[in-house]
């Protein structure tokens, strides 16, 4: 079809930010941050190479995602430890912050409780910021490898994906079957990832994530959390993901207990507070 005669001026016209997020509610980093220096270690999980692992953390306290061996990738999925409803809500995370999220920035839930369930308190890989070719890394992009995307691509039978991880992982913390577990796993944050966009089709890549052991990624718990951590089988994602091609690494989680009263004057967050009628 022909372009119409003023296809330029259609296409100049400036973008607006769907969700400004100046009102957004303030995060009090520096106080976090304060309670954080003395904290003690209450606990580890080692998540395996291709394979995923739950954890928990109390409300007030602080979680880190570390690279421990080798460069590598994680998938994330965080819960209301009381009430798996309520999860981790990527897309609309990715409405009001962006793309790829970093130190001061939240995880929200799952209407209708819409808060936040956790805050980034410390990035060691915020130098990256934004390449050329338009990638940045902790995505809120991607779904999670999966085995019927694989199916339907290759015809492929692979278990170790993320999703089949994280489903294992879940109906084990829990003691449901896969059946029962599979639907409470979601979209992701690909902590360590590096994605973007192409600028000429707008495809989802990745390319070589910039993690190296050492490098980490520390949350502020905002609500009592069930989480689950998948190693991806993509590795460092240079190359391929949902096979058992690329070299695979550990991720280590540590969850750390503040002092008595280093979060003096903090409430975690209260559920949305929409009245909920829809206009009835």
């Amino acid at each position: 079809m022909n372009e119409p005669e003023d296809a330029a001026v259609r296409r100049a016209v400036e973008p607006v930010i769907c969700y400004p997020n100046e009102t957004l509610p303030e995060v009090p980093l520096g106080h976090f941050l304060r309670a954080r220096e003395g904290a003690v270690k209450t606990g580890e999980v080692m998540v395996p190479p291709r394979d995923a692992a739950c954890f928990r953390v109390p409300a007030g306290h602080f979680f880190r995602i570390s690279s421990v061996e080798g460069a590598q990738v994680g998938d994330l999925n965080l819960w209301n430890a009381a009430d798996l409803s309520e999860r981790f809500y990527s897309g609309k995370t990715r409405a009001l912050h962006g793309t790829h999220i970093s130190t001061g920035e939240r995880m929200w839930s799952s209407f209708p409780a819409l808060r936040p369930m956790a805050t980034i308190v410390s990035d060691t890989l915020n130098w990256y910021g934004m390449d050329e070719f338009g990638g940045s890394v902790h995505d809120v992009i991607g779904t999670r490898c999966d085995p019927y995307t694989g199916n339907l691509l290759s015809g492929a039978q692979y278990h170790h994906c993320c999703h089949s991880n994280l489903t294992r992982a879940l109906a084990d913390e829990l003691g449901l079957t896969l059946k029962e577990a599979e639907p409470h796993v979601h979209d992701v944050l690909n902590v360590f990832m590096c994605t973007g966009f192409t600028r000429d089709t707008g495809q989802y890549f990745m390319k070589a994530s910039p993690v190296r052991p050492g490098d980490y990624l520390e949350f502020f718990a905002e609500i009592d959390l069930l989480g689950a951590l998948s190693a991806c089988p993509g590795g460092d994602c240079s190359s391929e993901h949902t096979s058992d091609a690329a070299a695979c690494y550990p991720l280590l989680v540590e969850v750390f207990a503040p002092v008595a009263r280093a979060l003096e004057g903090w409430e975690s967050p209260s559920l949305n507070e929409y009245d909920g009628s829809h206009g009835r």
